[in-house]
């Protein structure tokens, strides 16, 4: 029987496929990563290619997706850009077992595409839903399914699911994405306590309010939503990029963490959920009410 990474720790054997521990070294790794065209999924294949893993770089946009692959060949790293929707549970499926048949194995999976939607509950309409739910939450359910086996067979592999610091702590005007990355959350940490016994490690990646492509293609159902978005977007900000924390996600992830929350910085949103459940939806509700009377929005009577 194959040893699980826990048990090569113990004996000081390096894991298969690059997996080393919190020393790990990304080098000749299989790493396959879904909304590869920008963002945190360019910046993590970057990362992977520096370090000399074999990247697959994947996106529903392929022209994206071969952009980040070029910087991955810049570094002199192997791999192959694919287009992917990860709503398609066949695609997704046939881009993974492409990957394995090319390159012998998986070893890390991030399933990173995402994708955005503010406004209220009242305005998300069923299509709304069925839209970010197909993507943020079904997009890791396919990649999981397709890879799992794979790395049972293997007795080894990592899976990295993306979720948002909005998986962990209640925000306002994003119930739909926040349903999506909370489900995230509590499918890798239950998958995680399964997968063990196989080998497999899994995390889930909980990103804080990072300067992304995301924010420009996110859907408002609300009009006055819409607006301070459009004001919102026209002046410079200090959130970090995504370059600027793949560095400190990526040690937590070879660290081998449950959740990984990254900034650092944003982490004590979490921890003051946690010892006070009731105080950032109240921060909310007043937010809220602040941006409706700026955008000219009638608040209703409390």
């Amino acid at each position: 029987m194959t040893d699980t990474h826990e048990g090569l720790e113990r004996q000081g054997k390096p894991m298969p496929g690059g997996l080393r521990g919190s020393g790990t070294r990304l080098r000749d790794a299989v790493v396959v990563v879904t909304g590869a065209g920008s963002g945190l999924g360019r910046a993590i294949c970057r990362y992977a290619a520096d370090r000399g893993a074999v990247v697959v770089a994947s996106d529903v946009d392929e022209a994206s997706a071969q952009e980040t692959l070029d910087l991955a060949h810049s570094a002199g790293a192997r791999g192959r850009a694919v287009r992917t929707d990860v709503a398609n549970a066949r695609e997704v499926r046939s881009m993974i077992h492409a990957a394995r048949d090319t390159y012998g194995r998986i070893d890390y999976l991030f399933n990173n595409a995402g994708i955005a939607l503010n406004g209220e509950f009242q305005d998300t309409g069923e299509a709304d839903w069925k839209t970010i739910v197909d993507v943020n939450l079904w997009g890791v359910i396919h990649g999981c399914r397709a890879a799992y086996p794979i790395m049972m067979a293997q007795g080894s592999g990592h899976i990295v699911n993306v979720s948002s610091i909005a998986g962990l702590v209640p925000g306002g005007l994003m119930t739909a994405y926040a349903t999506t990355k909370y489900a995230v959350v509590g499918f890798s940490t239950n998958l995680r306590s399964e997968a063990r016994q196989y080998g497999i490690r899994v995390t889930a990646l909980c990103p804080g309010y990072l300067e992304t492509p995301m924010h420009a293609s996110a859907q408002n159902v609300s009009d006055y939503v819409e607006s301070h978005d459009a004001r919102y977007r026209s002046r410079p900000h200090l959130w970090p990029t995504a370059e600027d924390t793949v560095n400190h996600m990526m040690r937590g992830v070879l660290r081998n963490r449950a959740v990984v929350v990254s900034p650092r910085l944003q982490a004590p949103l979490w921890w003051v959920h946690r010892l006070i459940p009731g105080a950032l939806p109240w921060f909310w509700t007043w937010m809220i009410g602040r941006i409706k009377r700026r955008e000219g929005e009638r608040p209703p009577a409390s």
